[in-house]
């Protein structure tokens, strides 16, 4: 989203990322579609995904490491480059951050898109915990403060996310850092909607379709439990009506081989809702979600248990501009962003008034039930999170760093 708008706040951008046949992950070529013809991007490889696993490194962070610091290191040798960004959520990349640092005096900026090291999960029962836990609990607990440490600036989601770290590593105290959500890309609704033919269907035209599209942790199912209780009651009363309704859950697991692992259907069937509700764990690729979102009667967004957490898909569902459900810890970032850019958005947050919840969520399903929507509008405060607003933010903190380090 920021590609093509770097040149327009003075910096040009090169691209080092793996060469998709290394990744054993779902592609998305239409993603290509959206990068300036322009953009210099340079393929590294990665270990064999099946010799990696038997050597206990499957992740694609560490299969590509060595080839990354081998061919970043030749770039940075014979050019110019005045800053190294790291943006993803493949974090063990980043240690190569304090080499090229060392070896070619670059400074380097870490965007922190999800938390790194985290104890959210150490008080959780095993069942709850993602998976391989044990190793990569271990291993970020290793190499965060290695990468964190000497970082010459710092860009998140979340305050939270920085608040953390700079109390965390005092080294860090007073680097640049800055707060910067995800935001949109308006070419991509024209991609999504150019391509929906290509997409397979996956809602049920026979229903009134609520989607939610994103994974589906242990940690959101406090958001999910009192739409459930609440589609119960509807059902108890008015089975009929009630049975119109039905919600997707799609994309809930960052696992390939997740099929059987359907926790929010299990959630539902513990409420008697089970006919009710579709999980479908495999992930789906971006525009095949933004079409999705575009054919749903209504939007529903459950929020984690964790203040920290931030739905980087909020803007696709605002976007999209369908009636609009959201429940959120009440420090979440998302709360005031839905609230300041939408308006008939209902957005509730955990801890609200549970007579009041319930009888919000009552009359909201009732009212679906009977196809009475109330679609969200947008404000002008949207604009604040368009992708060239948001690139000027990354500029100006990339900026700061330089200022900083030639002092």
């Amino acid at each position: 989203m920021s590609l093509p708008y770097f040149t327009d706040f003075g910096w040009d951008a090169e691209v080092v990322t793996v060469d998709e046949q290394y990744a054993n992950l779902a592609k998305d070529d239409l993603l290509l579609q959206s990068i300036p013809p322009g953009i210099k991007v340079h393929r590294v490889k990665a270990l064999n995904p099946i010799l990696a696993k038997l050597l206990g490194m499957g992740g694609i962070s560490l299969r590509s490491l060595w080839y990354y610091r081998k061919k970043v290191s030749q770039l940075l040798k014979n050019g110019h480059y005045d800053l190294v960004y790291f943006s993803t959520t493949q974090f063990p990349v980043c240690i190569l951050g304090p080499y090229w640092k060392k070896h070619y005096g670059v400074p380097y900026v870490i965007d922190m898109q999800d938390p790194w090291h985290s104890d959210y999960y150490q008080d959780k029962p095993k069942d709850q915990r993602p998976a391989k836990y044990w190793f990569s609990y271990r291993l970020n607990k290793y190499l965060e403060p290695k990468a964190i440490k000497q970082a010459d600036g710092l860009i998140s989601v979340s305050q939270a996310y920085i608040d953390t770290l700079k109390q965390r590593y005092m080294a860090i105290k007073n680097i640049p850092a800055a707060t910067i959500t995800f935001g949109f890309l308006e070419r991509d609704l024209e991609i999504a909607q150019q391509n929906k033919a290509a997409f397979p269907p996956l809602l049920d035209e026979k229903y009134i379709n609520i989607v939610y599209v994103g994974r589906g942790g242990a940690d959101m199912h406090k958001a999910i439990i009192p739409v459930f209780q609440a589609l119960q009651h509807g059902l108890k009363t008015n089975q009929e009506l009630f049975s119109r309704l039905k919600f997707y859950f799609i994309g809930t697991s960052y696992i390939a081989s997740a099929a059987n692992k359907q926790a929010i259907k299990l959630l539902a069937q513990n409420y008697g809702v089970q006919d009710q509700v579709v999980e479908i764990t495999e992930r789906v690729s971006y525009y095949h979600t933004l079409s999705t979102l575009q054919q749903a009667d209504a939007l529903f967004i459950p929020g984690s248990d964790d203040a920290q957490y931030t739905a980087s898909k909020i803007y696709a569902y605002m976007l999209a501009k369908k009636p609009l459900l959201a429940i959120f810890h009440p420090d979440s970032n998302a709360v005031g962003i839905l609230k300041k850019c939408t308006g008939h958005a209902i957005v509730l947050t955990l801890g609200d008034d549970t007579a009041k919840v319930n009888g919000m969520l009552n009359k909201t399903l009732e009212n679906w039930a009977n196809r009475l929507f109330e679609p969200i509008n947008l404000t002008k405060e949207i604009e604040d999170y368009n992708a060239k607003t948001l690139t000027g933010k990354q500029c100006e903190l990339f900026n700061r760093v330089l200022t900083n380090v030639s002092r």
